[in-house]
């Protein structure tokens, strides 16, 4: 069994509805690519995750008559970002002559209907609102900086229920292609499962997946090329290497903002912690085997 590494994507990589950040996309996925092969033929076999708040806020926007659960649009965006992220993955292994193929997996993720952030939800979603459907919409809605928008809870991922499914796709040598947008969340009701309006966040489902598949790396994607702290400030500096204790203190000190890097550093934390040995590492886009090597990025170690 060749090593496992859960590589996820960050939104930066992902095709926006904003036309001005096409270009900037295709760069930035384009080194996801070359990041994916690289894993590849050094070995590793590959489990790919990826955000997709853009795209359910375009899918919200247009679905004005609200026809659809926020869960199905999590799962309609699943279906569409895996078909372009396998499209264009499958062509490069097809012209390398690689016997590995992607599967993309409809993934599911339960969570707990009491988590407090069912209480007091504060993720924005979706388009900013009109004064009308202000009034008349059974939600709950925060002035953000943009404008009325619905908020929804953000709970922690439990289990994955898809993961007997993923477990064997990575035996057969698929890269897979899973949890997009941190999955669709479910909640028990009795006998059944029922989705539920709410949004998991993508890098904590990444530690989790990471955790429960056993894997060797969990690979964090993002625009900058290592940690930093008093990022932008007279004594910036950058950190190749925290340990955990380091990622707690600078935590406390507010050097890693809640809305950015604290979930990222907080779900590698997580990683390394309940998986002893995993590589628990956070990158640019490119980056990802010299980062395994300690020759680029950040690596938390415990």
């Amino acid at each position: 069994m060749s090593r496992i590494a859960v590589y996820a994507i960050g939104g930066n990589a992902l095709s926006s509805p904003n036309p001005e950040k096409e270009d900037k996309s295709a760069e930035v996925l384009a080194h996801v690519m070359s990041d994916v092969i690289d894993l590849l033929e050094a070995g590793w076999g590959v489990v790919l995750t990826h955000g997709n708040g853009p795209q359910v806020g375009h899918l919200m926007e247009l679905d004005s008559a609200h026809t659809q659960s926020m869960d199905s649009w999590v799962a309609a965006t699943q279906g569409m970002i895996g078909h372009a992220l396998a499209l264009n993955l499958d062509s490069i292994l097809h012209r390398r002559k690689r016997p590995e193929r992607t599967a993309c997996v409809i993934t599911r993720v339960l969570v707990n209907g009491d988590d407090e952030g069912f209480k007091h939800p504060t993720k924005p979603v979706g388009p900013i609102l009109s004064p009308e459907v202000v009034m008349s919409a059974d939600w709950d809605i925060a002035e953000t900086i943009q404008g009325p928008r619905r908020v929804v809870a953000s709970p922690l991922p439990m289990k994955v229920i898809d993961l007997p499914v993923i477990q064997k796709l990575v035996e057969l040598h698929a890269v897979v292609i899973c949890g997009g947008g941190g999955g669709i969340p479910i909640v028990a009701k009795g006998d059944h499962f029922v989705g539920v309006p709410a949004v998991i966040d993508k890098d904590r489902l990444s530690a989790l997946l990471a955790i429960q598949l056993d894997a060797d790396a969990l690979i964090i994607s993002t625009a900058i090329d290592a940690v930093r702290t008093d990022f932008g400030g007279e004594n910036e500096m950058i950190h190749h290497r925290l340990s955990l204790d380091e990622c707690e203190r600078f935590m406390g000190q507010g050097e890693f903002p809640a809305g950015s890097m604290a979930p990222k550093i907080g779900s590698l934390m997580e990683a390394a912690l309940h998986r002893p040995g995993l590589s628990a590492i956070l990158c640019q886009p490119g980056d990802a085997l010299l980062a395994l090597r300690g020759e680029a990025g950040t690596t938390i170690v415990v």
